[in-house]
């Protein structure tokens, strides 16, 4: 049986986390995607924790971690696993960050090198500019009534039309978007707006898997090509999937992590 809890950071931020797995094995740390929870990967905790570890957390903003109004960063996200790896006695880890979990997982390799092992980031970008397109989204979440055509865009974004035809998987999705605090979703988007890892890729010295979304339309097929490239460690693999590739096949994803982390 896992175990759930909560741990605050520095700035006084409360952050959930979820541990699965042997207390003896290698740790890895899942990184979600923005306006998802850890649940998010429910449909991977079997094959993961029969090997790893497994630290899963609510990123700043999301879940029943604190959303502090304001801004993120990139380097706050990033900054936040430090301060959770530490307060758990974690000295280094296994990385894997899907979409905004990716961004946090670069910046990481960039800054945090000591602590990574193997970095694994799936179906995300090192930039998602321009800038105005984001403010846009920043002020539709805060004027928006509810979340409900927030919740739907992010939806279509995430998951093909057969998909979203099973309730029972994107119920659980819906959900969470339409309780998340808009100061979260906000400070979120505000993170990826600003981000721009691009010149400092090369810097990233950890092993590093991509994985490649072939129909993703957010983090778009090239966007992780181009990190993949700029990663002198990196190799890559593509998967006939949109967005949330662990969801939508969740054997290909956990075959494509284990390949490239060898503890299978």
């Amino acid at each position: 049986m896992g175990t759930t809890s909560t741990v605050t950071l520095g700035d006084g931020t409360r952050t959930r986390y979820r541990l699965d797995g042997p207390d003896d094995a290698p740790v890895l740390m899942l990184s979600n995607s923005i306006a998802t929870t850890l649940d998010m990967w429910d449909r991977n905790i079997t094959d993961f924790a029969g090997h790893f570890r497994v630290l899963r957390y609510d990123t700043r903003g999301h879940g029943e971690s604190d959303a502090p109004g304001g801004a993120y960063s990139i380097e706050r996200l990033g900054r936040d696993v430090v301060e959770l790896m530490d307060a758990l006695d974690i000295d280094t880890a296994h990385f894997c960050g899907l979409s905004l979990g990716g961004f946090i997982g670069q910046w990481l390799g960039i800054h945090e090198p000591d602590r990574i092992d193997k970095l694994v980031l799936a179906n995300t970008s090192a930039y998602l500019g321009p800038a105005p397109q984001w403010d846009a989204k920043i002020i539709d979440v805060l004027n928006a009534p509810d979340l409900t055509e927030i919740a739907a865009g992010f939806l279509c974004n995430w998951f093909p039309d057969q998909l979203r035809a099973d309730e029972a998987l994107v119920g659980p999705f819906r959900d969470d978007i339409l309780g998340m605090r808009v100061t979260g979703l906000a400070g979120c988007l505000a993170a990826v707006r600003d981000a721009d890892l691009r010149r400092t890729l090369p810097l990233i010295r950890a092993e590093t898997l991509v994985i490649i979304g072939e129909h993703d339309t957010v983090c778009l097929p090239e966007h992780g090509t181009l990190i993949a490239d700029s990663i002198p460690a990196a190799e890559r693999v593509r998967m006939p999937v949109t967005h949330l590739s662990n969801v939508e096949d969740p054997t290909g994803f956990a075959n494509a992590v284990f390949d490239f982390l060898g503890e299978r």
